[in-house]
């Protein structure tokens, strides 16, 4: 009976020092908590014990604080994107403003009816610059929202892109320039959506009209089991142009900070592609400037 009686009291004893052990390791963890509530640290839970319930509350917990530190840094980007989208575009906005309330007066004041229809027309031209500016930052701001989505189906690549290129003659023709064309005569299919594809196809093009030379170039050809298009225009600074940073949102090179320009128009292109599982990049030969959109291909 004494020896069960010994037994008896140590296993009583060593469950009491466990309790207590188990107690200190809890107050300590709920410390750490209240520590890490009040203060912005980067600190985690630690605990003596990494076995058993205490263990796995310290490893929950500590998962959820990196959970809301993750949210929190998303949100601080999210606010940061915000801030400059308004930064750069207010001060874009501002110049077609002015210049359009530069306009309004001339108007006012004119009694040629030859300068009054000039002054009309670029007035029209300055509010269509101002629409398709808030129309990309109103773009860029739902592609940077994750629950936006794009539906996505079987697509004819080769179609979307005739359309698309053959409605920018009118505007060749005004400026003088002579495309180089090359679209295969077959259909090539990828998984995507009509209308991304042909923003994406619009806002290369723009692009290359906007800041390029007296030739811009349009291939198509399959590699490797993806499509690829190739846009390209020559340009008479290419040393102004910082390949690294042609698809950040707001990048301008030197010599188009003058132009009307959301800036936001590879960056919106880039994000169109990667919703359609494809990716985008940019480089230099000499003095043209070439933009290439990849996709993998599918059977039509």
């Amino acid at each position: 009976m004494g020896i069960l009686a010994g037994i008896l009291a140590a296993l009583l004893l060593l469950q009491t020092v466990l309790f207590l052990k188990y107690q200190r390791q809890v107050k300590d963890i709920c410390r750490q908590l209240a520590f890490l509530v009040r203060n912005d640290s980067n600190m985690m839970i630690t605990s003596d014990i990494e076995t058993g319930e205490i263990g796995k509350l310290k490893d929950s917990l500590n998962e959820l604080i990196s959970r809301q530190r993750r949210e929190k840094n998303r949100y601080q980007e999210k606010e940061k994107m915000i801030s400059e989208i308004y930064t750069s575009l207010s001060h874009d906005i501002r110049t077609p403003l002015t210049s359009l309330d530069g306009y309004f007066q001339l108007l006012e004041t004119s009694e040629d009816p030859e300068e009054q229809s000039r002054y009309i027309q670029i007035i029209q031209e300055r509010i269509s610059s101002l629409k398709e500016m808030l129309e990309e930052l109103f773009l860029f701001a739902k592609l940077k929202n994750d629950s936006y989505k794009i539906e996505l189906s079987a697509c004819c690549f080769s179609s979307i892109l005739k359309q698309t290129v053959f409605s920018y003659y009118d505007e060749w023709q005004k400026r003088g320039l002579k495309p180089e064309i090359q679209i295969p005569e077959e259909r090539l299919y990828f998984t995507g959506n009509e209308q991304a594809l042909r923003r994406l196809i619009q806002n290369v093009i723009k692009n290359g009209l906007d800041h390029g030379k007296d030739k811009i170039g349009i291939r198509m050809y399959r590699k490797e089991g993806r499509i690829v298009l190739r846009i390209s225009n020559r340009t008479d600074h290419p040393e102004q142009i910082n390949i690294s940073r042609v698809f950040e949102r707001f990048y301008k090179a030197d010599s188009a900070r003058s132009r009307t320009s959301s800036g936001l128009g590879l960056s919106i292109a880039r994000e169109l592609a990667a919703r359609m599982e494809g990716e985008m990049r940019a480089g230099i030969t000499g003095d043209e400037f070439w933009i290439e959109a990849e996709f993998p291909e599918i059977q039509g």
